[in-house]
């Protein structure tokens, strides 16, 4: 706790003291008067003091708060009017605690049981807590002392408060820290912190972000209202028009103390930077909680500016931009360089709407800043001043300012992360990994099909020997043997009804059985057939051709009578001949041969180029018995 400076006077009937708190809430004035004790606590400060008379509450006591001055006045009524209390200007002497405080041991052998009223009151807090007279800074040693705060016109605040205020602010003992050494440690911390783990884990898994980004915060409808007035040509200026103020903004702004601010050109370009550091980090805040503020809303925004956390005096827009761009990348839940882009867009939005869209701003930051317990203070170094300046700054300032906003672009390069080449490695990694996905894929497949075709070639091998047995069956022993090759074909034409009185010729066919034979075989052993064994085909085949076209020619001299059909069923038989032989696979090519004079259609196999063809001629008309 701060023991605050104080000052005590009195009247014949009242006694007035006067204390300086300047960085304690309004609200938050907590009095006990008993006697000749008063006591009061506005946090950071309490103050405990034996007064030399009693005072007493009966009603007429009354006080009273300058918040530009931080000077908070009561003036309580003696218990005894007209006595004089000696030795007021003795502040050590009023600051001891009336009467001496017993030292009890830590530890105490108790014995027997104890009662609840015996831990009652043992549980009773000692407040006599020790204070140390406030020691007050003088003109030169305040000079000498580092500024910050608005407009760079605070020093020495955190002299006796950084103990108390240590958390809202990272840099330490900002008095003693220049400008310089303040940027250059904020950026070795922001560096430390740099995560590029979180930043990779944002970019590629982005759902939600991509959701925030299509949030729309209430300025952009402000924005839209404005734009359709325009165009209507209602009003020539409708921020007033499309900005309001709720009843308790309204309130917040008749509390603040209306005062000029004599700035020179530094300070007011100091301000308007750090105006626009602010409202970048208070745009974050509402696009990634999409308007609805919460307990880390604080946290949040003090943390994201450089203002409000190192105190930060920037040079230029592009500082300011860069700074808030580097925080984005390592502090808050959400790192993504989209909502950096997105902050920037929402701040030249605000500022395009005018002062009116601003000063909201500022009073909602105001509002989260006073109800959060540590970071009440940065209210009192920035945000009332920034509440009550903007009201009388000129309105064309904050249009250009958010045009100089939208003229300076942020790279990736300019954050200082080697954000390009951390992506590009990202996107290595990633293309390898779906690169050796892709081949687990491939080779997963290819294992399924090598199964599925295995499994196709024992099925296809079984039907083939089927279907010789059941061939085997119906011809039994048929000639046509030649060098351990059989070569078995069942003519279609017995298998179909005929007309009647018909004489069919069975044919065998030596390459049906060539290929029932190479389809036992496995698949790289029927890519591979020896010239041996289709020079024993060929061979085979004319032998077997020979024998066929001296029966016919034995046949066609003997009397072959057919019974006589209409050529349209003649011709369907033959269809359905071509149908059921005309079955053409690997290294089998269909030929027609012209049909003579009289006779019907035939057909022929040719294995492989420069083969002897197998001619199978059935169903002669009479016209051939003639001739």
């Amino acid at each position: 706790m701060i023991t605050p400076a104080f000052e005590l006077s009195q009247e014949q009937h009242f006694l007035t003291i006067t204390i300086h708190v300047p960085y304690a809430r309004a609200s938050e004035f907590d009095l006990y008067i008993d006697g000749e004790d008063f006591k009061l606590y506005a946090k950071p400060y309490f103050l405990r003091l034996t007064l030399p008379g009693r005072i007493v509450e009966d009603g007429r006591e009354k006080a009273s708060f300058d918040v530009d001055k931080g000077l908070f006045t009561i003036r309580i009524p003696k218990e005894t009017p007209g006595q004089h209390f000696e030795g007021l200007d003795m502040l050590t002497a009023l600051l001891a605690p009336k009467g001496s405080r017993s030292a009890k041991p830590l530890v105490e052998e108790m014995e027997g049981s104890v009662t609840e009223e015996e831990e009652e009151e043992e549980e009773e807090f000692d407040w006599q807590i020790d204070q140390t007279p406030y020691v007050v800074t003088t003109e030169e040693e305040l000079n000498s002392l580092c500024r910050y705060g608005f407009g760079n016109q605070r020093a020495g605040v955190f002299t006796r408060l950084q103990d108390e205020l240590g958390d809202v602010i990272d840099v330490k003992s900002p008095d003693n820290t220049t400008a310089a050494e303040r940027r250059q440690k904020r950026l070795a911390a922001e560096q430390a912190k740099f995560d590029p783990d979180h930043y990779l884990a944002d970019l590629f898994e982005d759902d939600y972000i991509q959701h925030i980004l299509k949030y729309q915060p209430w300025w952009i409808e402000a924005k839209n209202e404005r734009e359709k007035k325009l165009q209507t040509c209602l009003e020539r200026h409708t921020e007033e028009a499309t900005v309001t103020f709720s009843e308790e903004e309204k309130e917040q702004l008749r509390k603040f103390t209306n005062k000029s601010y004599l700035l020179d050109k530094k300070a007011s370009h100091q301000v308007w930077t750090s105006l626009v550091d602010i409202i970048l980090a208070y745009a974050y805040e509402v696009r990634t909680t999409e308007g609805e503020t919460n307990v880390e809303s604080a946290w949040n925004i003090r943390k994201l500016s450089g203002t409000l956390s190192w105190l930060e005096s920037y040079n230029s827009i592009q500082n300011v931009l860069e700074s808030c761009g580097r925080r984005v990348l390592c502090y808050p839940l959400y790192r993504h360089f989209k909502l950096i882009v997105a902050a920037i867009h929402d701040t030249s939005v605000i500022l395009q709407l005018g002062k009116a869209c601003v000063l909201k701003c500022l009073l909602d930051i105001h509002k989260i800043f006073r109800e959060n317990d540590p970071a009440y203070i940065l209210n009192d170094l920035y945000i009332s001043d920034y509440c009550v300046w903007i009201q009388k700054a000129k309105s064309k300032k904050v249009v250009a300012l958010a045009e100089v906003l939208l003229k300076t672009k942020l790279r990736k390069a300019d954050l200082g992360f080697e954000l390009e080449e951390l992506e590009a490695a990202a996107l290595l990694v990633q293309e390898e990994e779906n690169r050796l996905t892709a081949v687990c894929q491939i080779s997963r497949q290819r294992q399924s099909t090598s199964a599925s075709e295995n499994e196709e070639t024992e099925d296809s091998s079984s039907c083939s020997s089927s279907r010789t047995d059941n061939s085997d069956s119906e011809e039994g022993d048929s000639p046509g043997r030649a060098e351990d090759i059989q070569i078995k074909q069942p003519s279609i034409l017995e298998q179909k009804a005929g007309p009647p009185g018909a004489t069919i010729i069975p044919v065998a066919n030596p390459r049906a059985e060539q290929l029932d034979c190479a389809a036992e075989l496995p698949a790289n052993e029927n890519a591979a057939i020896s010239d041996s064994t289709v020079k024993k085909v060929q061979s085979a085949s004319s032998s077997i051709t020979r024998k066929l076209i001296e029966e016919l020619g034995e046949q066609v001299h003997s009397v072959v009578k057919i019974s006589e059909w209409s050529e349209g069923t003649a011709s369907k038989s033959c269809n359905v001949l071509q149908d059921e032989q005309a079955k053409p696979s690997v290294e089998t090519t269909e030929h027609t041969v012209p049909r003579p004079a009289g006779a019907q259609q035939g057909h022929f196999l040719e294995v492989g180029p420069k083969r002897n063809p197998l001619l199978i001629i059935a169903n002669c008309h009479e016209d051939v018995e003639d001739s």
